[in-house]
């Protein structure tokens, strides 16, 4: 069997294991070397201006919420092969990813409805989660077992950060008496804010002392939603009362000797940080947190990281209006010096316009391209300097898992995406550190959704990462260049139809390839 790829200089490839795809030259199924034909025609010309920088990455990440308290205690041969897919660095024997490299770990932190539960008023069991915190004020730490499990094996494979996130204070402190609110109120009187903060920093503590350092600590997760139908662990909060809370926190992780940074403000919404909208009193965020004329500002606390968050969720589509959004952001961002944007939870919900559903469970190709086109407005427009996907693990029928599985608490069969293998694209291979560079095609003013490029390099080593999306239904040839000069590649990684982040290692470094049809491809450039 002939396979092609296309390559704009001859050169030779070790393997043909690529028949998937109409690419331009061929390699004998023998093993013997064969010369590639060069191509002749035009190929899009991508120039990467390295002195062009903007925002350094400093991690993509996935939430441990809600199936890792059940999978953290499955069989050790199936919960280590999960953890390896999202954790490791390492490449098998062909020269293939293991994983996709996550450099942050969420772990949630819950309020203690599994422990009522029924009672909770969370009817999906998978949905409540333990509380470290006991009804008559003493702590577990054997509680949450299987998310610890989780945690220590990201941070085995060095995965070099943890986050802790509550989506609801601990029951015994809320209004209800329940990890989710009324009539979309906030659940937590402003009594309590103290014990919340102080309740958290034992939290970090304790996970400290089974040797998990906790570096960043979110207290709200959504506040601009109402959290009332009992769907999962939530709670609305207003601006004024996040700020009350985040003080509370600081005093807290002062008090108690922690340095782990605290993170705002989880916007439901990213438009929430620029403008109020539908929210009155929830919106514009970043003036109203970071602004020192406001109320509201929390800037200037020790612990307040300098940076604040929100989720990509219903600004996706159509494009014009996704691009729109984000540049509306990075535009109130830039108004406050020294702050950065974390896109910190996404998955696909809604009808996205019409592009693509969110229900339904799809492991193919068509959602990984949807995905790899919002990191791409993420971290090109919005400049996001990190990036987090929802649930790392989902036993539903959502587009809402990197990896699927059975929903089974005991044992049970799992699943990779492509969606997986689309984020690994970009985890796995743009470490904390590297910078965003400009990247020109042709003499295009903009992106267009159908080949969407951007370039990321080591600012140690030098070495550039070009992640290139082609969701159109044609192959495309690249040539590409740095600071107008020739540039070689040394090796792709192609998540598509047939390939899940497989390696193209080239004999020969080369300058122009094809990127097939429908595909996401990494070209790794060594200094």
């Amino acid at each position: 069997m002939t396979t092609r790829i296309m390559i704009g200089k001859s050169l030779f490839f070790k393997s043909c294991l690529f028949s998937s795809f109409a690419l331009l030259f061929a390699c004998q199924t023998s093993g013997q070397e064969s010369q590639v034909d060069t191509i002749t025609e035009e190929a899009i010309q991508i120039n990467i201006l390295t002195d062009k920088t903007f925002q350094t990455i400093e991690h993509f990440g996935a939430s441990d919420a809600w199936s890792t308290q059940f999978v953290g205690l499955w069989p050790d041969q199936k919960k280590h092969a999960i953890a390896e897919l999202l954790f490791s660095n390492e490449l098998d024997t062909e020269g293939n990813p293991k994983g996709i490299g996550l450099s942050l770990w969420r772990f949630n932190v819950g309020a203690g409805s599994a422990e009522q539960g029924e009672q909770s008023g969370i009817k999906d069991e998978w949905r409540r989660a333990e509380s470290f915190l006991n009804a008559d004020g003493s702590y577990d730490w054997s509680k949450q077992a299987g998310q610890v499990w989780f945690a220590k094996a990201a941070q085995e494979f060095g995965v070099g950060k943890l986050l802790v996130f509550p989506n609801s204070p601990p029951v015994s402190l809320t209004k209800t008496g329940k990890a989710y609110a009324n009539e979309g109120k906030s659940n937590l009187s402003d009594e309590n804010y103290g014990a919340f903060g102080e309740y958290l920093a034992r939290v970090i503590k304790g996970l400290g002392e089974k040797g998990l350092h906790v570096d960043y600590v979110s207290p709200v997760n959504e506040p601009q939603w109402d959290w009332s139908d009992g769907g999962q662990e939530g709670t609305p909060f207003w601006n004024n009362e996040i700020a009350g809370i985040v003080k509370s926190v600081d005093d807290a992780l002062e008090r108690n000797n922690l340095t782990t940074k605290i993170d705002v403000a989880e916007a439901g919404k990213i438009n929430y940080l620029f403008e109020q909208a539908d929210k009155e009193g929830r919106g514009q965020q970043i003036a109203d947190f970071f602004s020192p004329v406001s109320s509201n500002f929390i800037g200037d606390l020790k612990h307040v990281s300098r940076s604040i968050s929100a989720h990509s969720y219903f600004t996706t589509s159509p494009f014009e209006s996704a691009v729109q959004l984000r540049t509306n952001l990075n535009s109130a961002i830039n108004t406050i010096d020294g702050l950065s944007y974390w896109m910190s939870e996404y998955c696909i919900l809604g009808d996205n316009g019409g592009e693509i559903n969110g229900g339904g469970r799809d492991l193919g190709i068509d959602p990984a391209l949807y995905m790899a086109r919002v990191i791409h407005n993420d971290l090109t427009i919005s400049n996001a300097s990190a990036w987090h996907w929802w649930i790392a693990i989902s036993p539903y029928n959502y587009k809402d898992g990197l990896i699927y599985i059975d929903k089974e608490k005991a044992d049970g069969n799992f699943y990779e995406s492509k969606m997986l293998w689309a984020l690994g694209n970009y985890s796995k291979f743009i470490r904390p550190g590297y910078e965003r560079v400009e990247v020109e095609i042709g003499d295009q003013k903009e992106q267009f959704p159908d080949l969407l490029v951007s370039a990321y390099q080591s600012v140690d080593q030098g070495d550039m990462v070009v992640i290139l999306v082609n969701s159109g239904i044609k192959e495309v040839q690249v040539n590409l260049s740095k600071d107008g000069r020739g540039n070689t590649i040394d090796n792709l990684y192609i998540t598509s139809k047939n390939m899940d982040l497989q390696s193209l290692e080239l004999e020969s470094p080369a300058e122009k390839v094809t990127i097939p049809a429908r595909s996401i491809v990494t070209a790794v450039i060594k200094n």
